[in-house]
């Protein structure tokens, strides 16, 4: 593996997995010897993503023994194609690697689109779900038009199969599975609202019988407040199913 040398916040290691390119970042002193606790984090688009905001939550679960990995399978928008790039790191790291069979995945805004599509595939992949602002419409963000590109099709055709892409009709698998969620969302964020987004899954996702925690910062809009990105109750939801 190579240094990262792009823009992360942090110090780690690049590779690639079948074309895309992939970051990991390991703990100093693991939390388990065998099969390390992880955290997936979505976005990941280099050098742009993960940023400095994160740096705060990756230096604590870093110090909790987690490592952190991503892959850039680009603007996927959770499309097939980009849930390949997910499994094939997945197995990267998992199989290869013996790290933990169940990372705990870590969503920014429309890495909500990629970690939901994944996660529903493979719930039994997965040991919690935690979001800052997801995009889990496509419909709201980008909009079908957008989408549709990343998905080979029109957008006409997206419509009349959103349902097999569309992260708030996903939910099922991942309440049977009993995979627990987070989220924190602004209730002043115009570009991915949240009762079209958090809200919705929220709803639809204690109906299913899954168990959801949703803290909505007043006020607050689709940005880099520290509040979103310096969330105590996010690392210790992460932690308790991580380790």
């Amino acid at each position: 593996m190579a240094k990262i040398t792009n823009a992360m916040p942090l110090e780690g290691e690049r590779f690639e997995v079948d074309g895309h390119e992939a970051f990991l970042i390991e703990p100093e002193s693991p939390a388990a010897k065998e099969a390390m606790p992880w955290l997936w984090y979505a976005p990941t688009l280099l050098p742009k993503l993960p940023d400095e905001l994160e740096a705060w939550m990756f230096r604590r679960l870093l110090a909790a023994g987690m490592a952190i990995a991503g892959i850039d399978v680009g603007e996927s928008y959770g499309s097939p194609a980009g849930r390949a790039g997910f499994s094939g790191l997945h197995h990267r790291l998992v199989d290869e690697r013996g790290y933990a069979r169940r990372p705990c995945l870590l969503a920014r805004s429309r890495g909500g689109m990629m970690h939901f599509n994944w996660a529903a595939e493979n719930p039994e992949l997965v040991a919690c779900i935690a979001c800052i602002y997801p995009v889990c419409d496509l419909q709201s963000f980008p909009g079908l038009e957008r989408a549709s590109a990343s998905y080979g099709i029109s957008a006409q055709q997206l419509a009349t199969v959103l349902a097999q892409h569309n992260p708030i009709d996903r939910l099922a698998p991942l309440a049977e599975a009993n995979v627990p969620i987070f989220h924190i969302h602004g209730d002043q964020d115009e570009g991915v609202p949240l009762e079209d987004n958090s809200a919705v899954v929220a709803k639809r996702y204690r109906k299913a019988g899954g168990s959801m925690t949703l803290i909505v910062c007043e006020g607050q809009g689709h940005s880099g407040w520290e509040g979103y990105f310096q969330c105590q109750e996010m690392i210790d939801f992460i932690l308790a199913h991580a380790i």
